[in-house]
C-alpha cells in the first residue's frame, strides 16, 4: 500500500512538473516571437523610406563613421550606447525603425536590443558598404 501511494505521488509530481514546463515553453516562445526584429533587403528599405509613414532611419555606427557619410535623414544612435534604457531619440515603441551600420553586424545587434526593449517595428537592412542609394556628409 505504501509503495502504491509513493508511486502515485511520484507520478503526480512528474505530471505537474511536465505540464508546468510546457506552459512555460509556450510563454517563452510567444515572448521571443514578440521580441524579434525583421531583417529586410536594402531594396525593401528604400521602398519603405519613400513612404510617408513616420519611419525613422537609425545609423548605429560610431560618430566618426557617421560623419564620413550616412543615409539622408538618418540619426546616429551608436550600437554601444544602446543598453537597457530606451534611447531618448526613439520615444514611440510603435514607430517604424530602419536600422543599418557599416556591414550588418552591429545593426543586427542593435535591432535585437531594440526589440528586447519593446520596440515593435524594427527593420534591419544591413550595411552602408553595400548601399547603392544616396549618402550625405
Amino acid at each position: 500500500m505504501k509503495k502504491i501511494i509513493a508511486i502515485t505521488i511520484i507520478i503526480m509530481l512528474c505530471l505537474t512538473g511536465c505540464s508546468g514546463n510546457v506552459s512555460n515553453t509556450s510563454a517563452t516562445m510567444s515572448q521571443e516571437q514578440l521580441l524579434q526584429y525583421k531583417q529586410i533587403s536594402q531594396e525593401e528599405a528604400k521602398e519603405m523610406m519613400n513612404r510617408e509613414d513616420g519611419h525613422i532611419i537609425v545609423d548605429v555606427r560610431r560618430r566618426d563613421e557617421y560623419d564620413e557619410g550616412h543615409l539622408p535623414d538618418a540619426i546616429l544612435i551608436p550600437n554601444e550606447s544602446i543598453d537597457k534604457s530606451r534611447p531618448k531619440e526613439l520615444p514611440d515603441l510603435d514607430q517604424i525603425i530602419l536600422v543599418y551600420c557599416r556591414s550588418g553586424r552591429r545593426s543586427k545587434e542593435a535591432s535585437e536590443k531594440l526589440a528586447a526593449m519593446g520596440y515593435k517595428n524594427v527593420y534591419e537592412f544591413g550595411g552602408i558598404i553595400t548601399w547603392t542609394g544616396e549618402t550625405v556628409r
